[in-house]
């Protein structure tokens, strides 16, 4: 038998940490994994799955690390201070310009923003506000949530499709998602983004409509990918094909409608959020769409990093093609599938 200790820590908290260790064996590899929000990102979920997965505590630990956004992130991984993480379409490519990292690689996909049939990001004003085109926006103060995120890149591209210049036409602060519908609210600005779980408070349905989406201002978004650097994934590849094994049962076991209401209550848990919160859309196609096997769109990303050298964010072209190593997840797919 195995003895198992957690250290769980609120999503206000810098860390999440957990540690599983045998009694006996060769230690298994602690893997200091940076994140942002549950449940776009599966991996916090790990830990409250245990009757999922196969590999923790055996081959791997994990010791979870909270950031409030992914360009902090950026830091952690050049300092070596995180080995993995999540990472937007959008400091993906920063942290490759900006901060040399030449051997970061996307080694696995989180979520995907627009994919036919799921949801979308959208980006609202107050419901009786009198702005009903984006060109009216012009003059007015808009929130993001930090410059050069996700959301932000969106909001700024579509400004641009209606002729607005997002540095001269409109003022925009930044926010932490939380405290969106707080400012829309108060008119203290005009428009905010709303992403999930956020979006799904049912107040801030009662007191806004949506402008427009995500996927209307730029397409379908690899949101969130999976990345580590490349000398980490040489070093470890077999624990880390057995932590994407596992991140992807656990993602098959809460997607199955069978195991719905579980999901719902794990989730609710760990962020601290009733669970009316998530009842009608988490894990369904009211979410947003997650690749079965982990496979990332490429192309998708690479359309959302040409978009964000066109708003001036990047200034050399990346081929993202160079930056993927996606041989770890598909052995950790193709084990999955052998063994189902």
């Amino acid at each position: 038998m195995y003895s198992r200790r957690f250290i769980l820590g609120s999503l206000a908290m810098s860390a999440l940490a957990m540690r599983i260790k045998p009694a006996r064996g060769a230690e298994p590899l602690r893997i200091r994994v940076g994140w942002v929000v549950v449940p776009n990102d599966m991996m916090p979920i790990l830990p409250e799955a245990t009757h999922v997965t196969k590999y923790l505590g055996k081959t791997y630990v994990l010791d979870m690390q909270h950031f409030a956004g992914t360009t902090p992130i950026i830091t952690a991984l050049a300092s070596g201070a995180i080995d993995t993480s999540a990472l937007a379409f959008s400091s993906l490519p920063l942290a490759i310009e900006n901060a040399k990292l030449d051997d970061l690689r996307v080694i696995a996909d989180a979520f995907q923003d627009g994919a036919e049939g799921y949801r979308t990001n959208t980006f609202r004003v107050l419901k009786d506000s009198p702005i009903r085109r984006v060109e009216e926006l012009k003059g007015k103060v808009l929130a993001t949530n930090t410059q050069g995120s996700a959301v932000d890149i969106a909001m700024r591209a579509m400004l641009r499709k209606h002729g607005l210049d997002d540095r001269t036409d409109v003022s925009i602060i930044e926010a932490r998602f939380p405290a969106m519908r707080s400012l829309l609210q108060e008119a203290k600005v005009a428009l905010i983004p709303a992403v999930e779980p956020f979006a799904a408070d049912p107040e801030l349905e009662k007191i806004s409509r949506p402008l427009f989406t995500q996927k209307e201002a730029i397409g379908q978004t690899q949101m969130i990918i999976h990345a580590a650097r490349e000398g980490f994934l040489k070093k470890h590849r077999a624990a880390m094909t057995d932590m994407l094994e596992d991140m992807l049962r656990v993602l098959h076991f809460y997607t199955d409608p069978a195991h719905h209401e579980q999901a719902v209550q794990v989730v609710a848990k760990i962020t601290k959020q009733p669970t009316a919160r998530f009842e009608s859309w988490l894990f369904t196609k009211r979410d947003y769409y997650r690749n079965p096997d982990g496979l990332p769109n490429l192309k998708a990303l690479q359309a959302n990093i040409t978009t964000e050298r066109d708003l001036g964010f990047l200034k050399t072209a990346i081929d993202i093609n160079k930056y993927a190593d996606l041989s770890l997840v598909r052995t950790a797919a193709k084990r999955l599938a052998s063994k189902t």
